[in-house]
């Protein structure tokens, strides 16, 4: 059996869905579209900052010869009944279970000391080095899987496999063993462009790239203000995006719960909105810090928190929103509670007009004041629309 084909047995049995092969040679037609995107301000930021590095393994490996690429199929559908006794938020299904970078890890550590093994067999007294990847690292993940045959890059930017649709994580490992290299798999999206479509900021370009920035899984992401034409558009999603996945004809039926460690809990993955308002920071870290969600901290998600409740019309949250506004000391915060007073506040418009009027007299920060005069405006356009009825 030569060494390729035990590493693939052994992946097998280390619980890994897929693994493939490739050259560590330049990624070399990447560079055109890194530079552009870059140059457009396309990127997200969060991607590792040296294009070279991205596109030449060399720069940060010496004397690349294989990259070793995994995927790890994920669950799409939860077990547990989501209750109904409250609004509740969504956690994309990219985050759902422990963190996947810390599960890719796991697995891909594993791989290589299984390697290092072999090696002690092996007559060459080569030293064999590794350098593991997830997610963070130099390499362009979905490139490295293409490139090892796991499956192509569809419209969306996502690498698509047969198997597991792209409801998949990717790690890989950098080497200097040299191993046969698997064949790519030819682009497979047809005319399809049910993502491009679906996407409701119009992020996605249609050719694997997108812009970003406009991207509702990155919005979620940010710390700062959400820009107002994201809000609605995020529903009731307090971390991720899923709906380029959804409507993809390959994910059609794909669901597979073949790791324990994935596994979503309902109250963490579809938490109750209203409380996630007032969590302290050691409650925060108990119910959502094994997930790859929680990587920004507490108060990404609670804005969205509060975003969400005024989307999907909550206006029993209204005096915790209301606390919110008047207690928080973040900017961010506060200000993002004014917008959703605004939202929620039509029905009783003259208290809640009276209440932000008091918070513009007291407001310090220009941050949040951006956000309560129109909501200020918005209360008095529906008291003037209620006056001109009643003549």
């Amino acid at each position: 059996m030569s060494l390729k084909e035990k590493i693939i047995a052994e992946s097998k049995r280390l619980g890994i869905d897929k693994i493939g092969f490739a050259s560590a040679e330049p990624f070399l037609a990447l560079e055109p579209s890194l530079r552009e995107q870059k140059a457009k301000g396309h990127t997200s930021g969060f991607e590792h900052p040296v294009i070279e590095e991205r596109i030449y393994p060399e720069r940060t490996f010496e004397n690349p010869q294989t990259i070793i690429a995994i995927a790890l199929a994920y669950p799409t559908k939860i077990k547990e009944k989501v209750p109904r006794d409250e609004k509740r938020g969504m956690f994309a299904r990219a985050s759902w279970g422990i963190d996947y970078h810390d599960i890719l890890r796991e697995r891909l550590d594993r791989l290589i000391a299984f390697i290092k093994e072999q090696a002690q067999t092996m007559e060459e007294q080569v030293e064999w080095r590794f350098a593991p990847q997830v997610d963070t690292g130099e390499l362009v993940d979905v490139a490295a899987a293409q490139r090892a045959g796991l499956g192509f890059i569809g419209r969306n930017g996502l690498l698509i496999t047969e198997e597991f649709g792209s409801f998949v994580y990717l790690g890989e490992i950098v080497t200097n063993i040299s191993l046969e290299p698997d064949e790519e798999v030819p682009f497979g999206c047809g005319d399809c462009m049910r993502c491009v479509t679906a996407c409701p900021t119009k992020a996605l370009l249609g050719d694997g790239r997108m812009n970003a920035q406009r991207c509702l899984s990155y919005q979620t992401q940010t710390k700062g203000m959400m820009p107002e034409e994201y809000r609605k558009k995020m529903h009731n999603v307090i971390y991720g995006c899923d709906i380029c996945q959804l409507v993809c004809p390959y994910n059609r039926g794909k669901d597979f719960h073949f790791h324990q460690e994935m596994e979503p809990e309902v109250d963490t993955v579809y938490p109750k909105l209203q409380p996630m308002l007032s969590l302290s920071n050691k409650a925060f870290k108990a119910q959502f810090g094994h997930l790859s969600g929680s990587w920004r901290g507490k108060k990404p998600l609670q804005r969205n928190a509060i975003i969400a409740l005024a989307n999907v019309g909550d206006r029993s949250a209204l005096p915790a929103i209301w606390r919110c506004a008047t207690e928080d000391v973040r900017p961010v915060i506060r200000g993002t509670a004014y917008w959703a007073i605004g939202q929620l506040g039509v029905k009783e418009p003259e208290m809640w007009l009276e209440r932000l009027q008091r918070c513009a007299e007291l407001e310090p920060e220009e941050e949040a004041l951006q956000e309560l005069q129109p909501a200020i405006e918005r209360l008095q356009a529906v008291i003037t629309k209620k006056q001109e009825k009643e003549l």
